[in-house]
């Protein structure tokens, strides 16, 4: 049997299933049902060394070839090109789906490009502003939809498809920096 991974956080919740993540700056990070023993923990954690350690691998390669962060100045430029930018596409487009959003906020996340909340506000990270506009048409839109279709099943791509037929071939465009 392989040595025990070292686990950088266990997370303890009220959560019935065990889980590991592997962050993206390379922890591994158990969560964990409240009280369960350590022992279970470590066993699963045994069970799972392959994952864990293809996907440290992949964390590291990811890593080894991400472009630098951005500095403030290039961030505070992201943030202001999405302020000039968005709010017109989603009026525009809203206004096409008969769609309104209750808000929209910019961000700097770096997981997504964008969000729609149970109360319908839109939520689009800076770092959309990195890509083609096809591509920022598509998040706008994308998010739009989740106002009247919460999921993503049959219902919700028929709408994305009926603003952009093409929504698939956009979805190859993005790349998250």
């Amino acid at each position: 049997m392989f040595k025990t991974m070292k686990i950088d956080e266990i997370i303890r919740s009220r959560r019935r299933t065990l889980a590991v993540e592997i962050t993206r700056d390379g922890r591994v990070v158990v969560r964990a049902p409240l009280h369960l023993a350590q022992s279970r923990i470590d066993a699963f954690v045994d069970r799972q060394q392959h994952w864990i350690s293809v996907h440290l691998e992949r964390q590291r390669q990811r890593a080894a070839f991400a472009p630098p962060s951005p500095t403030a100045e290039e961030l505070a430029a992201l943030k202001a090109r999405a302020r000039a930018t968005l709010p017109a596409k989603v009026e525009y487009y809203g206004k096409r789906m008969g769609l309104t959003p209750t808000g929209m906020k910019i961000t700097s996340a770096r997981t997504r490009y964008g969000s729609c909340s149970a109360k319908n506000a839109l939520c689009f990270s800076c770092f959309l502003m990195d890509c083609p506009d096809e591509a920022i048409d598509l998040v706008v839109v994308h998010e739009l939809a989740h106002i009247r279709e919460k999921n993503h099943g049959p219902k919700f791509y028929a709408l994305l498809g009926s603003v952009l037929p093409d929504y698939k071939e956009r979805k190859k465009l993005l790349t998250m920096r």
